[in-house]
């Protein structure tokens, strides 16, 4: 089923904002609970983050594509899987439904609509944190719609909640989730002077791996020796939708 751009637009928004919701608004219950025990609070904010992003993958994956990252919509337009008019448009809401889905959480919680963060998350290591992060997530997301397509949202959640774990940065990977996180003076927050670092480092790692996989994933790899071209193969980020006529493989 071929769905309009504004069908999918709604569906960017709403699951971005669904996403931050579940990052911000778990993080400060987990803060709460955890009783000053940090490693508490962090795990109880990964599972949520892992379990929503996965549910909402399996539920507006079909309409849009389930991006929820402004780094996965520019390298989907790059490899010719999203009109470049279409992923500017999905920018656009991804970062206005992460902002939205930050002050909801605040809401939920009684706390101030927005406040801007005092945590900081800077030096060499963070960002480094970051670039890892992106280009693993990204990683994921090529090999496995390529080669694996329906595991596709299971591996990018299950991904996310490990690199909560192994980065220095507990894994933004997403420049819109970075941006709300800058307007929450929470658990889940960052300050805003760390804000660009972190985007660098995070287009840069998925750009990376979308480089990286074009190499890796070229025409005819795969299983029953199906085309794993690039124009072919943009669309299933992360789960398979249909894109315009404008910018279908020939």
């Amino acid at each position: 089923m071929k769905f309009r751009l504004r069908a999918r637009l709604t569906a960017e928004f709403l699951g971005s904002a669904f996403l931050v919701a579940a990052v911000v608004g778990s993080g400060i219950m987990g803060e709460r609970l955890a009783g000053g025990n940090v490693a508490i609070a962090l795990l109880a904010n990964t599972i949520a983050t892992g379990a929503a992003l996965l549910t909402l993958i399996l539920t507006f994956g079909p309409i849009s594509g389930a991006h929820f990252n402004p780094a996965v919509s520019l390298a989907v337009a790059i490899e010719r899987g999203l009109a470049w008019r279409d992923a500017t448009a999905y920018i656009g809401v991804q970062c206005a439904g992460a902002v939205f889905g930050a002050l909801v959480a605040h809401l939920m919680f009684g706390v101030r609509w927005y406040s801007f963060s005092s945590h900081p998350r800077h030096g060499g290591a963070q960002v480094l944190s970051e670039f890892v992060a992106a280009f693993g997530l990204m990683s994921v997301i090529w090999g496995c719609s390529r080669l694996r397509e329906d595991a596709t949202p299971f591996a990018v959640a299950s991904y996310i909640v490990a690199a909560y774990w192994f980065t220095a940065s507990t894994s933004f990977a997403n420049p819109a989730v970075t941006i709300a996180r800058c307007l929450s003076d929470t658990f889940a927050g960052i300050r805003p002077a760390d804000v660009p670092g972190f985007i660098v480092a995070q287009v840069a790692g998925a750009m990376g791996a979308t480089f990286l996989f074009r190499w890796l994933t070229p025409v005819g790899a795969g299983a029953g020796e199906q085309s794993a071209s690039l124009p072919a193969s943009g669309p299933a980020v992360l789960v398979p939708f249909e894109q315009s006529d404008a910018v279908k493989a020939p």
